[in-house]
């Protein structure tokens, strides 16, 4: 074995093969791209038992090497392509043990490209409770690879599967199937032309050239030219492959599998599911489950989130009184420290919420949101494969659009991307929860309704009726007459695997830091520069008003705290302000809040960061503390009242509910969609709305 071991884990999707990646790999993860497309490549370290280090690549999940999207594209192109950089030296296919029929499909397709492999049965100890007895040993003997009963679940078998893949050869050679029959001479000019020497894959590049970004435009039209030579059919040819593969299979399966007691299998599972999917009990039980979730992001994160404002306060005062006073230091501590700290205290929330959306998928129960929310989602006329980019914009927009790919019918894919980033996203929750705790009062009604909780419950649960309503709309409009189809399989119920859940929330938590932390640095420091400095002759007619008041005052602080506050208004920050106040007045924002809507276009949680250095820069008499104590004790230098009102804070909510205040969101929509079209008119649509919604919440309430 080579030294940069490389294992792809390949599997159907809900096969546990995401499960199995976190538990061979840990910490020691890396998520990026693959090369050419925006599709998720998670890669990790493993140690084999000879000490050996190999990389794992989990490649997306698909039922079949004959695939619907770009996405499912990627698992061949990476297993055909041996001078991609994810070429496997061996794959590990993982199969659900008590589905296997329909698992083997894709294990004997991906036999025939030829690469040693290990066949993992995933959720062995659930085959063996529901009754199904699997003979290993005479499955591996007709299969011809080593064949290892594992739960990832629950840590069982993956040591005997780690030995499994070193002791794999690489003279890998069985075949159920005889490929080149499906269209010989076709297949010999494609090896000929392309140099290549499997069949299948021959096969494979005529039946999918068009959805493989390795390939050329010129040799897209030689293979399109092969095809129309020999009437290549792709759609009878992969009828036939498929049909073909489940009869040699069931030869294969014979006497493999018995069933001691089929008739007890998913008892339990279906007594359950008559509750949650009902139509009426289900969807109760699902708000409350959210009214459970956002209640505790608040009562449950109080105590860290404290310790860590407080923590980055002291930072702060140290700074000052160790630290010599100049640029560099307000820079440091009134720029950086400031926008970071405005950020790092949302961690606890940001886990929470991670932890209880692992937990929630973990135990099955995400997918029966899924297949709830496809009913809703048919009566406004969208497509039941659209639930899945919805749901999934709770946590981000981005990965959720790239998810849309896997909608065949395009109108309905371009409605799914236009209306997914309606979704609130945990971007939006650290916006929520510092507009929340200034203007919602942190009372408990009936003993155990909290108010900011079910504030925040009820953002998330308007963003998606929002979303649901506009797909309505574009529907209308768009005028889609095509429909796609859902398929998807509910597993059976199960406990959370803790390790996992503890793993989700680390690596989330992680991501949002370092992720958002780059942003925030970079928009914290020009704020800072924008906020502190200003036209020379402003400043300086500032400066000569207040000279004489300052030398002879008897509290001389009084007065630097309103040269301060005057020279932040008349910055260029303020001068920027002050300039689109007019705009956003209406509003009841300020010039304040003006500057964090643009700065926070670079990335929603931005808000926070840019009211952490202005009221810093500022320096006011409501300098208390906490950047909550300094937005709360704000005045409206116009009206003399508070400027976050209880109106001026719905209204701010809901601008933010409904606003494209995400540059990435902007940019993948531009990658999905191929052109400025629609990210322009999404940008157009949601910031009129935006604009509209939060113009009557503040009028109604003010």
């Amino acid at each position: 074995m080579e030294n940069n071991f490389k294992i792809a884990l390949v599997g159907n999707p809900n096969t546990g093969k995401s499960t199995l990646f976190n538990l061979l790999t840990g910490l020691n993860q890396k998520i990026g791209n693959f090369p050419g497309v925006t599709v998720d490549r998670k890669t990790g370290e493993t140690k084999l038992p000879s000490g050996r280090r190999a990389t794992i690549i989990d490649l997306p999940g698909c039922y079949s090497l004959n695939p619907k999207s770009n996405d499912e594209a990627i698992v061949f192109e990476v297993l055909a392509n041996k001078l991609d950089r994810n070429y496997p030296d061996l794959i590990v296919l993982v199969a659900d043990a008590t589905n296997l029929r329909r698992n083997l499909l894709l294990f004997s397709q991906v036999a025939d490209l030829g690469i040693p492999m290990v066949l993992a049965l995933n959720m062995s100890d659930l085959a063996n409770v529901q009754g199904i007895d699997i003979n290993v040993d005479a499955l591996a003997q007709k299969l011809g690879v080593l064949v290892v009963p594992i739960s990832a679940r629950n840590d069982q078998g993956i040591e005997v599967l780690k030995k499994a893949i070193e002791n794999t050869s690489s003279n890998f050679q069985p075949s159920i199937l005889e490929v080149k029959s499906f269209a010989p001479e076709a297949i010999e000019e494609v090896k000929s032309i392309f140099k290549i020497e499997n069949d299948y894959i021959a096969l494979q590049f005529l039946n999918q050239h068009h959805l493989l970004t390795s390939i050329s435009e010129a040799q897209h039209k030689v293979l399109e030219t092969i095809a129309t030579k020999y009437n290549f059919n792709s759609k009878e040819v992969q009828s036939n492959e498929v049909q073909q593969r489940y009869r040699a299979l069931s030869t294969v399966l014979s006497g493999i599998i018995k069933l001691k007691s089929a008739n007890k299998r998913f008892q339990l599972t279906e007594k359950i599911d008559s509750i949650v999917t009902h139509k009426v009990y289900g969807l109760l039980i699902f708000l409350f489950i959210l009214f459970v979730i956002f209640n505790a992001i608040f009562s449950w994160a109080s105590v860290p989130m404290d310790l860590i404002e407080n923590g980055f306060m002291q930072l702060a005062e140290l700074g000052k009184n160790y630290l010599p006073p100049g640029v560099l230091t307000d820079l440091l501590l009134d720029g950086v420290l400031a926008g970071i700290g405005g950020i790092v205290i949302f961690i606890p929330q940001i886990a929470i919420l991670f932890a209880f959306i692992s937990i929630l998928e973990d135990t099955g129960y995400m997918a029966r949101v899924t297949f709830m929310m496809d009913k809703i989602m048919r009566k406004v006329g969208l497509s039941g494969k659209s639930v899945v980019p919805l749901i999934g914009g709770f946590a981000c927009a981005v990965p959720s659009i790239m998810s849309a790919r896997t909608i065949e019918n395009s109108k309905d894919r371009i409605i799914t991307i236009m209306v997914t980033p309606l979704v609130s996203c945990s971007a939006r929750l650290p916006v929520y929860i510092l507009l929340i705790s200034l203007v919602i009062p942190s009372e408990t009604v009936w003993g155990f309704i909290n108010l900011q909780g079910l504030a925040l419950m009820v953002l998330y649960v308007i963003s998606l009726v929002m979303a649901l309503v506009a797909a309505w709309v574009m529907k209308l409009v768009i005028k889609a007459k095509e429909r796609s189809y859902f398929i998807m399989e509910l597993p059976v119920y199960r406990s959370p695997r803790w390790r996992n859940v503890f793993l989700t929330m680390f690596e989330k938590s992680k991501a949002f830091v370092v992720q958002a932390g780059k942003v925030i640095i970079a928009i914290s420091i020009i704020l800072w520069v924008l906020a502190s400095y200003g036209p020379a002759d402003r400043f300086n007619e500032i400066d000569n008003k207040y000279a004489f008041e300052l030398q002879n005052s008897d509290d001389p602080t009084h007065i630097e705290t309103i040269i301060a506050s005057e020279k932040l208004e008349n910055s260029y920050i303020g001068i920027m302000g002050k300039f689109i106040e007019p705009v956003i007045k209406p509003l009841g924002y300020d010039w304040k809040i003006g500057i964090a809507l643009i700065t926070s276009f670079a990335a929603r949680e931005a808000f926070v960061a840019t009211m952490a250095t202005i009221y810093s820069v500022d320096g006011g008499e409501e300098d208390t503390g906490t950047i909550r104590d300094k937005m709360s004790a704000s005045i409206n230098s116009s009206t003399g009242l508070p400027v976050y009102t209880f109106a001026t804070g719905v209204s701010l909510m809901l601008f933010y509910a409904f606003a494209m205040q995400c540059m990435s969101t902007v940019a993948i929509v531009y990658r999905e969609t191929k052109g400025w079209k629609w990210p322009l008119i999404q940008l157009g649509y949601m910031t009129a709305l935006a604009y509209v919604a939060g113009l009557i919440a503040y009028q109604l309430l003010k």
